[in-house]
């Protein structure tokens, strides 16, 4: 009888797709194609802080980090080609093309190996992908540049990484927005890297030549450095979008002490690589029912509260969450219930 009672609580464990393995032997890799903005580092301090205490903790056996030493595709795919060789279990991947790295991850899955895809994501179909709403985030800027400046005007636009698929999405997404509030123009577009430096030079180059700029929309990372080249260059100030970038929240605090400046901050949280962690080790510790596609909110951050939160990010940091093993169960479960 208690045989039966035993197999039967398997049974149903099973069949709700609850974990049964054991993970402590399990060894995760991190393939991340770019360091070069503070969101990165932030990612990366995050990844490390959790996954180094779920190695001593003996949750998993390793969970190492390899960044490539450029941006390009090619460099990334050997590198997963050699992390399956390694013998990783498991390999999560912030990645630099959506697609052109789909025959490497798709050689990691037939290799045995879980994929999980974060903030640049692949569209592998064995991959998992822990997904924002990039597009949504996009419309929502339009949105709230329109609730600023419900007549229109001119908007300059600060592009991210290009080949990512996050720049793409929020890209579309502000496109969208436009063609839903065409009081709103776009009159030029130039490439910030997410990067506040870049992003500055950038919009340096271009503002001679534009006429009048009542917004930019951003990807975050570029708000302040666009902020200081509209300054350097004596021209009006415009709304600009930010990115949760401690520079950029301290600079709208200010501005907004002396004159109510208004804006709105939007971005990714870079402790969702750590999200990706657990999805992966939830995997590889036997859940059969984790979505290939998991939806979590980016954080964004208002008029009234965003001076809350601001000494709570590091100086030179990025508003941020960090995730536990607690919270991956609940986002796997909260995306099968949708």
């Amino acid at each position: 009888m208690k045989k039966l009672l035993v197999l039967s609580a398997l049974a149903a464990m099973l069949a709700s797709g609850t974990a049964l393995a054991d993970t402590s032997g399990k060894k995760i890799a991190f393939s991340n194609n770019y360091a070069g903005n503070s969101w990165r580092q932030a990612m990366l301090k995050s990844y490390d802080a959790v996954t180094k205490k779920a190695v001593a903790d003996g949750v998993v056996a390793a969970a190492d980090v390899f960044t490539t030493a450029d941006q390009e595709v090619p460099t990334q795919a050997a590198q997963i080609q050699n992390l399956i060789l390694q013998g990783y279990d498991a390999i999560v991947i912030n990645a630099s093309s959506p697609d052109a790295l789909n025959g490497a991850v798709k050689q990691a899955c037939d290799a045995g190996i879980v994929v999980v895809s974060f903030d640049g994501i692949v569209t592998e179909p064995c991959a998992y992908r822990v997904v924002v709403d990039f597009e949504d985030m996009g419309r929502q800027e339009v949105e709230q540049m329109k609730a600023f400046h419900p007549d229109g005007g001119n908007l300059l636009e600060i592009r991210g990484l290009a080949g990512t698929s996050i720049d793409e999405a929020i890209h579309k997404g502000i496109l969208a927005g436009v063609e839903a509030n065409p009081q709103f123009k776009i009159v030029n577009s130039v490439t910030g890297n997410w990067d506040q430096t870049t992003a500055q030079k950038a919009v340096a180059t271009v503002l001679p030549s534009l006429p009048d700029i009542v917004g930019v929309v951003t990807q975050g990372g570029d708000g302040y450095g666009t902020a200081q080249a509209f300054a350097a260059a004596g021209k009006p100030r415009p709304t600009i979008i930010m990115g949760n970038r401690q520079d950029e929240l301290q600079w709208w605090k200010e501005q907004k002490e002396k004159d109510g400046y208004k804006t709105w901050s939007a971005s990714i949280a870079p402790g969702v690589s750590t999200l990706a962690f657990w999805v992966a080790q939830q995997v590889l510790d036997g859940r059969t029912d984790v979505p290939h596609d998991l939806l979590v909110p980016y954080l964004a951050f208002t008029q009234d509260d965003f001076e809350a939160a601001l000494p709570n990010i590091e100086v030179g940091g990025v508003a941020s969450a960090e995730y536990t093993q607690e919270d991956a169960v609940k986002a796997i479960e909260a995306n099968i219930k949708k």
